[in-house]
């Protein structure tokens, strides 16, 4: 059974979309072992049990705590457990360890998911009477959103975690699954975008989140973009030409991680003879040249464009053109630094930590992938990682 990929949401009641979202999550745990749950291979990903107790925390503490006067908190421990980066909640663990917390097992992280669902779903029943209604709905449709975002890591970080194990299990013989194989590009070809004013941002209907604000003007000059992704078979060709290995093609930093790292291939991606092959979420098979490269990173995509004399598209520009191209199957780098449109403002509280004090060292990236949750894309989304990261759904349109 596949995730439905959808951009647009029906009307559905809160605490019915709340039941849908929550049941999600664990959906796609479904499918692991025990063993599995606790495993951090790196700093980027994240165990799977944490990922079920940060979620549920993020419910507790942004709106039960705050709203409903009758809950009992599961446990005080847990905030210091299962808070992220918010600062303005109180100390937390170091993401870096949250691979080393045994503790709480794995059935008492369950328990308090099903704690806080049961509280969550009575007091959504309840606060439709409230006076601050439409404040409690908005919050929790952040929390909504946020469990979304967590979705697509938990496919990303079960893949890197299984990935990377040296029997290269698939992630499951039944359940629920994504289709990380199949997506093949369509026939190439370029869009003209002529030179004019293109309005940028979010334009106020349904959910964005704050980065998305502060619709505004930009001039573009014109361009062309390519209507489909960038395929495994073209950077084969690449990498056949030694692109990994000219350093004319990359940015310093880019060589200097290229080197440090040994870096020859996509993530994933292994030589077997003279043959190249992949971990996919189904198993380790051959690489087929017709799919659509995944896990590059920003070093990569952008080394690639240099060496088809091309270049990767701004963040500005995607938007202008994203409705004349199929997109969702991959995050799309662009060549924009991650930072705040015009009158941008960080809210005040921890709600204000959520994506503004990010806005360093990173690049935009745009679209969705096939981990990508229902009901959670838009063209304005803007998607944001540090360049060398590639565990993500992550692949090439370019641009001329």
């Amino acid at each position: 059974m596949s995730i439905p990929k959808k951009t647009q949401q029906t009307e559905v009641a809160v605490s019915e979309r709340f039941r849908l979202v929550r049941e999600l999550t664990e959906n796609i745990c479904a499918g692991l072992a025990l063993e599995d749950y606790g495993s951090q291979p790196v700093v980027d990903v994240s165990p799977p049990k944490w990922h079920l107790g940060h979620t549920t925390w993020f419910f507790e503490t942004f709106v039960l705590t705050v709203y409903s006067d009758t809950y009992r908190v599961f446990d005080q421990q847990f905030n210091y457990l299962f808070n992220s980066y918010y600062n303005n909640v109180g100390k937390r663990v170091q993401r870096v360890n949250r691979g080393q917390l045994t503790r709480p097992l794995v059935k008492d992280v369950y328990a308090y998911r099903a704690h806080v669902n049961e509280a969550m779903d009575a007091f959504l029943q309840k606060a439709i009477a409230l006076p601050n209604y439409e404040e409690i709905l908005s919050v929790v449709e952040v929390g909504l959103q946020h469990e979304q975002q967590h979705q697509e890591l938990l496919w990303t970080d079960l893949k890197f975690i299984l990935g990377t194990q040296p029997l290269k299990p698939r992630y499951a013989e039944s359940g629920l699954t994504i289709d990380d194989e199949s997506t093949i590009a369509l026939e190439d070809s370029w869009i003209a975008i002529p030179e004019g004013v293109h309005i940028i941002g979010h334009n106020g209907k349904g959910f964005s989140f704050d980065n998305e604000h502060g619709k505004h003007e930009v001039k573009l000059d014109a361009f062309e973009i390519r209507s489909s992704l960038v395929r495994n078979e073209e950077y084969l060709e690449f990498i056949h030409a030694g692109g990994y290995e000219d350093f004319n093609l990359w940015h310093d930093e880019g060589w200097a991680w290229v080197q440090q790292n040994n870096v020859q291939a996509p993530l994933y991606w292994e030589r077997d003879g003279a043959d190249w092959c992949e971990y996919s979420l189904t198993g380790y098979r051959p690489v087929d040249p017709k799919q659509t490269l995944k896990h590059i990173s920003f070093y990569e995509a952008s080394a690639f464009a240099r060496w088809k004399g091309l270049r990767l598209p701004t963040e500005f520009e995607w938007e202008a053109a994203a409705n004349n191209f199929d997109w969702g199957s991959r995050w799309e780098w662009t060549n924009s630094a991650y930072l705040p449109y015009p009158g941008y403002k960080i809210a005040p509280g921890a709600i204000g930590e959520y994506n503004g004090k990010f806005m360093v060292s990173q690049h935009v990236l745009r679209g969705a992938s096939v981990a990508t949750s229902p009901y959670h894309s838009r063209k304005t989304y803007r998607n944001f990682f540090h360049p060398p990261l590639r565990w993500q759904y992550t692949g090439i349109r370019l641009a001329k």
